[in-house]
């Protein structure tokens, strides 16, 4: 049972990105570049990315049971369990609030054609929007924590190759995240970017989780 929750781990972040790669594709007129990834779950075929979402928090939330049992040396303290189920949950929460129209999207429907200029800032704010903007704290928070609690896991180990790759994925994960923070503020240089960044972000992190849930496996 532990082996197959752990393969959770390693399979969730392929499958999301893999997953949300595949919708952006056919959704017409979608620039990946410029939206982010919560704005596939907008609109009349917003169920796909909503599922999306729910699927891979499950799979985390499984993959958080399997490596609470592993060995501390090799994972890292309790928290980075915890860590990647608050990460499980906030994917679910995700996806049952959807995130607020942001401008500039394809229009799919002669309502949606009424919203908003070309932006990519929301065109005005929800309450199911604000909270999915909570659920992706643990998220884009908890999983560069879980990064640096391994690291240092790690170093006291002496396994100074994981403790590289952990801390590495952590600042970089966090790096992207400010750079996205730019590019929605309308920085010139980085305006028309945030898809890039939020993408790189957790291509990143969720690769850190599969690499994690691998070792786990191989104790």
């Amino acid at each position: 049972m532990r082996s197959a929750q752990i393969v959770c781990g390693v399979l969730a972040g392929p499958l999301f990105v893999s997953a949300f790669t595949v919708i952006g594709a056919a959704r017409r007129g979608y620039d990946w570049r410029r939206y982010p990834v919560s704005s596939l779950a907008v609109g009349r075929h917003g169920w796909q990315q909503r599922t999306n979402f729910i699927v891979a928090g499950v799979l985390y939330l499984c993959a958080a049971a399997g490596l609470g049992r592993c060995d501390r040396r090799r994972i890292g303290p309790r928290a980075i369990p915890a860590l990647i189920a608050g990460a499980g949950i906030g994917l679910i929460g995700s996806g049952l609030f959807v995130t607020d129209y942001v401008g500039g999207l394809p229009n799919e429907s002669p309502d949606e054609k009424k919203r908003g200029p070309a932006d990519v800032a929301p065109t005005r704010s929800t309450r199911a929007g604000q909270l999915h903007n909570l659920c992706g704290i643990p998220v884009f928070a908890g999983i560069p924590i879980a990064g640096l609690a391994s690291a240092a896991t790690a170093v006291q180990g002496r396994d100074y190759r994981w403790a590289c790759y952990s801390a590495g994925s952590s600042t970089v994960m966090a790096g992207s995240l400010l750079l996205l923070g730019a590019a929605i503020r309308g920085q010139s240089r980085l305006r028309g970017k945030s898809g890039v960044f939020q993408r790189f972000s957790l291509v990143t992190g969720l690769g850190w989780l599969s690499a994690l849930s691998l070792r786990g496996l191989s104790q």
